[in-house]
């Protein structure tokens, strides 16, 4: 059951960021950004066994923040997906504080929920620190790594429009390698024993090349919406 999950999962995230491309945008895109990053903050407490490895479930909402820096960087341009990571930094610390300032609150005789919500979230800062520094670092190295990639495949063929598997792929590839060893060491160093602290940095892993292979076609249909979306009309005064 859990291996059915993670695959619906997978086709419904990735679908949906196409889709809010598709309706809105780039503007989409920036609305599913802040989205993704609580959602994983959130997730990424909860572990589970699929696939014979143990993982944490937060995997795959970070996994479609790369699909929307790459989709952006593709269509939109290097300050667009950067404008994204921007955006997911800004909603995981303004998640951070909230969430924190809900612990201080004296719940009322008639509350059900707070020590929910405290076995919850009490242990969220330390995530969401960790999170948010090697979110920051992973993204801006993938917009910096498309661009680098695109570059060079541009200078060898002369054509900046092949080679887009090359460049999402190996951006994704690198950069989901650097957030999943610093997060996971950060994160759950000293919580877990070493064993399964490397159980998580390889089946995430392991995880990330998987739905890294899988956004490409993703990426090649934001293009083509892109490339096909009808000219704006003139807004009238």
């Amino acid at each position: 059951m859990n291996e059915l999950l993670l695959i619906i999962t997978v086709i419904f995230i990735y679908s949906s960021a196409l889709v809010a491309y598709k309706l809105f945008g780039r503007s989409g895109l920036y609305a599913l950004t802040p989205i993704a990053t609580i959602v994983a903050n959130i997730e990424v407490l909860l572990v589970i066994k699929a696939f014979g490895w143990t993982q944490t479930l937060g995997n795959l909402p970070f996994a479609v923040t790369f699909l929307i820096t790459d989709i952006l960087s593709e269509c939109e341009g290097k300050r667009s997906a950067n404008k994204a990571v921007a955006i997911g930094i800004f909603s995981s610390i303004f998640f951070l504080v909230v969430s924190q300032l809900w612990l201080l609150y004296t719940p009322d005789q008639a509350d059900t929920h707070m020590g929910a919500f405290k076995s919850i979230f009490a242990n969220t800062p330390r995530l969401i620190i960790s999170s948010l520094l090697v979110y920051a670092i992973s993204q801006f190295t993938d917009v910096w790594l498309y661009h680098t990639w695109w570059d060079l495949t541009t200078k060898l063929c002369g054509d900046r429009h092949r080679f887009l598997w090359f460049r999402n792929n190996f951006s994704t590839l690198i950069s989901q390698f650097i957030n999943n060893v610093l997060f996971t060491l950060f994160a759950f160093y000293g919580v877990y024993d070493l064993k399964t602290v490397w159980s998580f940095i390889v089946s995430s892993y392991v995880i990330f090349i998987i739905t890294s292979l899988l956004d490409t076609p993703f990426v090649y249909a934001a293009r083509y919406i892109h490339e096909h979306k009808p000219p704006q009309q003139p807004q009238q005064a």
